[in-house]
């Protein structure tokens, strides 16, 4: 398994709304075409309404680096940068859990 942890910062809030109209297209397109693509939660930061987190788990780094040659995230990726101030990536080595098949 492979994971990650992204915060965005988007620059104002109208870039944070657009932000979330890209992400609902995306979310689409990986939910239909990414069978390694295990888990791949959004969140909006209570108390920081700028603020976007993704939760991405992927059946294993070559899954990862599948989704992220995808020309639907690559598109995503075009167009969300703009909106943005900052972006945090953390990779995760995960541990225990509920909810994940841990193969």
């Amino acid at each position: 398994m492979f994971a990650l942890v992204v915060r965005f910062d988007c620059s104002d809030e109208a870039a944070a709304a657009r932000f979330d109209e890209l992400t609902s297209v995306v979310i689409d397109h990986i939910t239909e075409k990414e069978q390694g693509t295990l888990v791949y939660a959004t969140a909006a930061v209570e108390g920081e309404p700028l603020a976007r987190v993704f939760y991405e788990v992927y059946r294993n780094r070559d899954a990862f680096e599948a989704h992220e040659a995808a020309e639907h995230v690559r598109q995503f990726h075009l167009q969300k940068d703009p909106l943005l101030t900052s972006t945090r990536v953390e990779y995760l080595t995960p541990g225990a859990a509920k909810g994940l098949d841990q193969q």
